[in-house]
């Protein structure tokens, strides 16, 4: 810098706050939710983040369990070879045992989702609940 600080040679005596000054207003969570305001998108966005990546997860496990039955028949000869009963273990594996297992992943995907909610759920009312 060239020189130093221009003082100020006038004082200013504050008495009291304007009154017609506004004071920032806050939306409730639940507002802002619906309204869509910026707060409230971003709320939004970590839920979606959240079921996006559950589901992503689920989807892999699927593929993978789904891919690999049959990769695991086409690399190892012998298990195409082997018998439950009458039947051989392919159509057993693929007729039978791989809907439990679709069933138990859904369950899980409907049960961590919910779960998912509900604390987003219980993250809004305790917003509201902090506002008040």
């Amino acid at each position: 810098m060239d020189g130093p600080a221009p003082r100020h040679t006038q004082r200013v005596r504050v008495t009291a706050s304007r009154r017609s000054a506004s004071t920032a207003r806050r939306l409730p969570v639940a507002s802002a939710l619906a309204e869509q305001t910026g707060v409230g998108e971003l709320y939004l966005q970590g839920l979606l983040r959240a079921q996006l990546r559950l589901t992503a997860a689920v989807t892999a496990a699927v593929a993978a369990m789904l891919a690999g039955i049959p990769l695991l028949f086409a690399l190892v000869p012998a298990t195409r070879e082997l018998h439950v009963g009458p039947l051989p273990l392919p159509w057993v594996v693929l007729g039978v045992l791989i809907y439990p297992a679709i069933v138990a992943m859904a369950a899980f995907f409907a049960r961590r989702t919910e779960q998912t909610e509900r604390r987003f759920a219980a993250f809004v009312t305790e917003a509201e609940k902090e506002e008040r």
